[in-house]
């Protein structure tokens, strides 16, 4: 297909012309492995459909969210009811009482929620809500989880343990991070160290429980553990970070896969997203009833949005968790991500290629790595140029992985076992290719 034929490539040089990038998302530019963005004009089920008419089989979902597929008929249904009742209202509806009721049911962490617009702005709000609660300034997250594009989030790890102050973006003062400190995921010394320094005045420590940003990278046992332990004796908040993960690795998201192995276990404030929305612009964060009184017009901790609790985004995403709550459901999901990622495994094994996944419920991940890795340095090591050839090998004939090699993926309770072996087969011949 020539540049004058193919559409997206003709979307994308009108989009460059007038958008940054072309792109109102930096991932979805294709730099990291290059070539063309594909321009989606449909989607259904498994599937979506680029500007050109190719069909793709989607393991991105619009990064998660679309976890029964694309165009689900509950789903839709209660989407076109509710917007014909009006978009928004800017006043109370019932279906943010009742969203809050569903989230509150799968989460035993959770008594109380407040719905916002975005992860961004719901783990931004966790933060502020945490530093009020605690009268504390200083918090930790780890170098490779994600949370929102918010200033003081916006900060990688240096060398050496206490990494104050050095942000990721220009546009955000020194200053404006100091008070956050960037510790190696998985690693409990250095975990320890830090609580050792700065105990007394870390408000919160935040943390993807299953990092899906540096690819697929769990948080192990005693790491998580120790997280817990240290949080509860210093009187810092553990801040769950489940935009990714929550409602995605299981019904009680990924506090409820380390409660089984830990009993008892609970983060204080939990941050949610993607698929609470169904695909639509909606996230949250909860904790305990004493904790999120501290929120206005409760408390002294402000936090507002004039389209928060969104009454079309409020009806997909009460009937998105409606389904995914019958019997059986993430049982189903969890076999077919297994068996996507175990076919994939032995596909590169055949080709002698170095490759390890791994995979929670609807969520999965896999390097270029003879193992899998802990944390971001270690991910690093991936092959990057490999990656490239492997992304366009499968974008190529029909399967759309995410354009970064540091994205997790998604399989949907649409795609059906014909898809999960089409794209292990078209997987087979890519791997021999490289």
């Amino acid at each position: 297909m020539t540049p004058s034929t193919d559409r997206n490539q003709q979307l994308f040089d009108r989009a460059k012309a007038l958008i940054p990038g072309g792109v109102n998302s930096p991932v979805r530019a294709f730099r990291a492995v290059g070539g063309t963005p594909r321009f989606v004009q449909r989607a259904q089920g498994a599937y979506f459909w680029d500007a050109n008419g190719q069909r793709h089989i989607d393991y991105i979902g619009s990064w998660g969210p679309m976890i029964l597929g694309h165009g689900h008929p509950r789903v839709l249904e209660a989407v076109q009811r509710a917007a014909q009742d009006g978009f928004s209202f800017g006043a109370p509806t019932e279906r943010e009482v009742e969203l809050a009721e569903e989230i509150v049911r799968h989460l035993p962490s959770v008594e109380m929620v407040r719905l916002v617009s975005s992860g961004t702005e719901a783990a931004m709000s966790a933060i502020r809500l945490a530093r009020g609660a605690t009268n504390r300034s200083r918090i930790i997250k780890f170098e490779g989880c994600y949370h929102g594009h918010a200033d003081a989030l916006l900060v990688k790890a240096g060398s050496g343990l206490a990494t104050f102050g050095h942000p990721t973006s220009a546009g955000v003062p020194p200053e404006v991070v100091q008070h956050t400190l960037v510790l190696e995921y998985n690693n409990v010394a250095q975990l320890e160290e830090a609580f050792t320094r700065h105990g007394k005045d870390l408000a919160c420590l935040i943390i993807e429980p299953i990092a899906g940003n540096m690819n697929f990278v769990r948080a192990s046992l005693p790491f998580m553990q120790r997280c817990r332990e240290l949080c509860t004796q210093h009187g810092a908040l553990l801040v769950f970070d489940e935009v990714m993960t929550g409602f995605r690795v299981a019904l009680g998201s990924a506090q409820s896969v380390y409660a089984r192995a830990l009993p008892g276990f609970a983060p204080d404030i939990t941050v949610l997203g993607k698929v609470i929305g169904g695909g639509m612009p909606l996230a949250a964060f909860g904790g305990s009833r004493a904790l999120m009184e501290n929120l206005a017009p409760l408390g002294p901790v402000y936090q507002a949005g004039t389209l928060s609790g969104n009454p079309i985004a409020t009806a997909c995403g009460l009937a998105t968790l409606q389904e995914i709550a019958r019997p059986g459901f993430f049982e189903a999901l969890a076999q077919k991500t297994r068996m996507l990622v175990e076919g994939l495994t032995s596909a590169a094994a055949g080709a002698g290629l170095p490759f390890a996944g791994d995979c929670e419920g609807g969520m999965f991940g896999f390097f270029l790595l003879s193992r899998l890795p802990q944390n971001y340095a270690a991910v690093m090591k991936s092959d990057t140029a490999k990656f490239a050839k492997l992304f366009h090998g499968l974008l190529d004939r029909g399967v759309y992985i995410a354009p970064a090699l540091y994205e997790a993926g998604f399989v949907s309770s649409a795609h059906s076992d014909e898809d999960i072996a089409e794209t292990i087969s078209i997987a087979r011949e890519v791997f021999r290719a490289l």
